[in-house]
């Protein structure tokens, strides 16, 4: 395997090659007419473009990114997160190409893809699961009574689904059709399929989730956890890793979970299995990501490895270097999501040009980004400029690092989350580590943020004058000193 083709953009796509040049690989870029001056087409050895814009003519179009390995030479394609990762038609295609995925077989894409069969085929090493149903949902007044019986609030969930789509809390029975014809209709306009379940709502609910790597020759190891509780829309902004709250036994529960979860599919590459954690801190089962998370970094600062290598050996058929009693967790790291939104107006997208951007240095600093100064933020896509990754030997100390790299990271021209951040990572509950994925809803409002914009704007402008008057000062005192050395020079003597 001597060259790759990385089928995604922006950061993630740079990420991938950087690891790859250091592994003496070279690169293939594909691109979207949109982004024919980006980062990662230039930063690779070759680059293809595959369409317009949209994703779904350019970035979503399997047949398109097979052409591109042809004509290149690429033996193994990169499928990065989102678009095509975990899809496992795509998977299949590659497959069939005679081309090597980098990533996990089809077979276990599909299984892992449904909830459902996620959580049949987790079943089989006892994992612990949410009280609810196990299989889809077809009998209305028998799922009502099964949700009487678990007791509510119960959640009703799209077997297909993901980002909060085709999810509803019924508090009530009296409520219970309503929302069910809404998840249904819901879950069917975003995923093509209607299939839904139900699960008991854990009201204080934490979202910690285990990075495992698995090999062709049947070994399965888990990297520990990550915290990913603060989110918006059911959206992770902020990951840290380990978790302020799981101590060392529930530790290896999980982790041993999640290796059975993994080796319930015969599981191959880096993917991530994900849990809820409860006010009581038992952990239950949610489901598994087929491919590289987004938050990945925060597990590579706190073990030392980089899982894009590990990927590519996996890929190549070598054998894990490494076994379970060999990982060990240093330190502590964090990630913000640095994304173009407005938190002022409901995080809706702020695209624009990047009038300054200045990413923020410094040791324990860590940006992984896909943009320069001056460049446009595309609509077509997700609208995430960059992680933020800080690392300390401790949480205080990445928390203080976080701060540090917020103030130093310069962007204009658009409005940005960094500041929400901030707020974040400043708060009480945060710094004390008592939170759950309610974090937003319980303590952000827009009137933080604008009190602390004013109070940064009322800073800069007494700043301003105050730097105002020292050069006045410094003027007047010049001119007096100059006005005394020439009275001298004009009353002196000479001999």
């Amino acid at each position: 395997m001597d060259k790759i083709l990385v089928a995604n953009r922006g950061e993630i796509a740079l990420r991938i090659m950087r690891s790859a040049k250091e592994m003496g690989i070279k690169t293939v870029a594909v691109f979207s007419e949109a982004d024919r001056n980006a980062l990662h087409v230039r930063y690779a050895d070759e680059a293809i473009c595959i369409g317009p814009a949209p994703s779904n003519q350019s970035y979503l179009v399997g047949s398109k990114i097979i052409d591109a390995c042809k004509l290149t030479g690429a033996q193994a394609i990169h499928p990065g997160y989102g678009f095509l990762s975990e899809n496992p038609a795509f998977a299949q295609q590659v497959k069939d190409a005679g081309l090597t995925l980098i990533g996990p077989t089809p077979e276990a894409m599909e299984v892992m893809g449904n909830k459902l069969s996620a959580k049949a085929a987790a079943l089989k090493y006892n994992i612990p699961m949410v009280p609810g149903t196990e299989e889809a949902i077809t009998d209305i007044e028998e799922a009502k009574q099964r949700a009487i019986e678990v007791g509510f609030p119960i959640l009703i969930k799209a077997a297909a689904g993901g980002g909060g789509k085709g999810m509803r809390i019924v508090e009530k029975a009296d409520d219970f059709e309503e929302q069910m014809h809404l998840a249904v209709s819901e879950a069917t306009s975003a995923f093509g399929d209607g299939a839904v379940f139900i699960e008991r709502y854990v009201t204080s609910p934490r979202h910690i989730e285990i990075q495992v790597l698995g090999d062709t020759h049947g070994n399965i190891v888990h990297l520990f956890e990550r915290e990913c509780s603060v989110q918006r829309r059911h959206q992770k902004v902020v990951e840290e890793a380990p978790s302020s709250v799981l101590t060392p036994e529930i530790r290896e529960k999980m982790g041993k979970c999640a290796v059975d979860v993994a080796r319930s599919v015969s599981y191959v590459g880096a993917g991530t299995v994900e849990f809820i954690l409860d006010e009581n801190l038992d952990f239950f089962f949610l489901e598994m990501n087929t491919r590289l998370q987004v938050e990945h970094p925060v597990t590579e600062m706190i073990t030392g490895l980089d899982l894009v290598k590990e990927q590519i050996k996996i890929a190549k058929g070598e054998a894990l270097s490494f076994k379970q009693e060999d990982l060990k967790i240093s330190g502590h790291a964090m990630e913000l999501r640095v994304y173009a939104e407005d938190p002022l107006n409901n995080f809706l997208p702020d695209i624009g040009k990047l009038q300054t951007y200045q990413t923020p240095k410094g040791y324990g600093v860590r940006v992984d980004d896909g943009f320069e100064q001056g460049m446009e933020i595309p609509i077509y896509y997700d609208p995430m400029i960059a992680k933020l990754i800080t690392f300390g030997k401790d949480r205080t100390e990445a928390i203080e690092r976080m701060v540090r790299a917020i103030d130093e990271y310069d962007i204009t021209g658009i409005q940005t989350t960094l500041g929400f951040g901030k707020f974040v990572i400043q708060h009480p509950a945060f710094v004390s580590g008592k939170f759950d994925t309610h974090f937003v809803n319980k303590y952000f409002t827009t009137d933080s943020l604008k009190n602390e914009k004013e109070e940064e704007a009322m800073i800069a402008a007494l700043t301003a004058v105050l730097l105002l008057q020292k050069q006045q000062n410094n003027t007047q005192a010049s001119a007096t000193e100059t006005t005394k050395k020439s009275n001298w020079m004009q009353n002196r003597r000479t001999y």
